[in-house]
């Protein structure tokens, strides 16, 4: 498959490039049970031996996520809203999925964003422009040409461009950003956003008087491992609004919910939902106050892997077709560790059942393409062999980058489970997975 950039190819119409003025029409996603029609990982690895990055991407997955969140993020007092954070995987494919599977309402950060929500979905989708620092020029576009009307900050500048921009107008909804504790979250987000609750009471009270729809939001950090760091959020939460003695319209959770890595076993995702909401009815909130949730990588983490191949060894470091400016950003500075399967296709010795820890760099000449694992594989892994490796539906896609020309990549459809899953019970999965021809 070495031409395979320059050719039209298609797996029951499943592929597309993620470039996308190579390919231009993409598949919409499918009701009902797991699509039989699709190809799977091994197929494809044996028979297009491809020699660039390939995302396999899981529609059934997707759904799953999403009909798991729609159905459980719920209160029994108020009205709920599962806002798909758009960052965490702005694939087209992807985004279509879960709109097919009920999700409505999206979580965006500029400009790119609401114009590829626009026009994948038009009206039928609600936004959010929660990015707490923004532009005069994107407020205005917002607000005049896309409806957008909610928006967060964490300022009193930001109010004010807010409220300048769109000429002071009555139907805005703003959110302000708290900085709460991610002690328990594997990416801190407190640091660049957020007002600290003890200098919040005066900012909360003059949003409060200019919004028509007034809110506060939080996020306890990407991948958190303890639910009762919500508990902990909502009970700052509850401390800024009684003393700021303001009505509540919305209460915006954010993300952090988690999903499932090697060494990084979360609780079920029930736990989390059971504090929130334990929580929340501590706040003695009004009925009419809707309860608002983001989630990214919880709902499409799972849903996506990458094929890379070994181009190289020495010793305990292999390198790979792809690396930390391409599809594994995640795995060489955050330091996260990865289910991984591997797959050999030439005539040798097959595949070792022992494993050894072994480091990857990427294709790139750049020394710090480096992404140290460990990453337990066949202790005989060695040039030409595929590894999948799993969890990369999240965050893999969109921080992709052009550097040193190593940009080339697929995307498939498959009908494959994921690696590991948060959401599949009662079923073994190991982190390590060899198959040979």
């Amino acid at each position: 498959m070495e031409q395979e950039p320059e050719q039209d190819r298609r797996v029951n119409g499943k592929i597309h490039y993620l470039d996308f003025s190579q390919k231009k029409d993409f598949s919409q996603a499918e009701n009902g049970s797991k699509n039989s029609a699709l190809t799977t990982v091994k197929k494809e690895v044996f028979s297009t031996k491809p020699s660039i990055p390939v995302y396999f991407i899981r529609p059934d997955s997707i759904k799953r996520a999403a009909h798991f969140f729609l159905k459980n993020f719920q209160s029994s007092k108020n009205k709920s809203d599962v806002l798909y954070s758009v960052k965490s995987n702005p694939d087209v494919a992807v985004l279509r999925y879960l709109f097919d599977s009920g999700i409505r309402h999206f979580d965006v950060a500029s400009m790119a964003e609401i114009n590829l929500i626009k026009g994948l979905f038009g009206d039928e989708a609600k936004m959010y422009f929660m990015h707490p620092v923004k532009s005069r020029e994107s407020i205005f576009e917002a607000y005049y040409n896309q409806g957008i009307r909610d928006f967060s900050l964490d300022s009193f500048d930001e109010l004010k461009k807010i409220l300048e921009v769109t000429g002071n107008a009555r139907d805005l909804g703003l959110h302000v950003r708290l900085a709460i504790p991610n002690s328990h979250s594997a990416i801190d987000l407190s640091r660049k956003f957020g007002i600290l609750p003890s200098k919040a009471v005066a900012l909360v009270r003059k949003v409060r008087a200019a919004a028509k729809n007034f809110g506060i939001c939080f996020h306890v950090g990407s991948q958190c491992m303890d639910p009762s760091q919500y508990r902990t959020a909502l009970m700052i939460t509850k401390d800024v609004i009684e003393k700021a003695k303001v009505k509540l319209d919305v209460l915006d959770i954010g993300g952090g919910f988690p999903s499932s890595y090697p060494g990084m076993t979360p609780p079920n995702l029930q736990s989390y939902f059971d504090e929130i909401f334990d929580s929340i009815s501590q706040l003695k909130l009004d009925s009419d106050c809707r309860i608002w949730c983001e989630p990214g990588r919880a709902l499409v983490a799972e849903a996506g892997s990458l094929l890379v191949r070994v181009e190289g060894r020495k010793n305990n470091m292999l390198f790979l077709n792809d690396g930390t400016y391409g599809g594994l950003f995640d795995a060489g500075v955050p330091n996260f560790i990865y289910p991984t399967k591997c797959f050999r296709i030439r005539g040798k010795a097959a595949l070792s059942n022992n494993t050894a820890s072994f480091g990857f760099y990427g294709p790139t000449c750049d020394s710090l393409d480096v992404m140290k694992g460990p990453f337990q594989l066949p202790e005989n892994i060695s040039e030409g062999d595929y590894i999948e490796i799993g969890q990369l539906g999240a965050y893999s896609r969109s921080i992709r980058t052009e550097f040193n020309g190593f940009d080339k990549n697929l995307q498939i459809e498959v009908s494959d489970e994921p690696l590991v899953s948060m959401y599949l019970e009662n079923e073994e999965q190991s982190e390590t997975e060899v198959i040979a021809a």
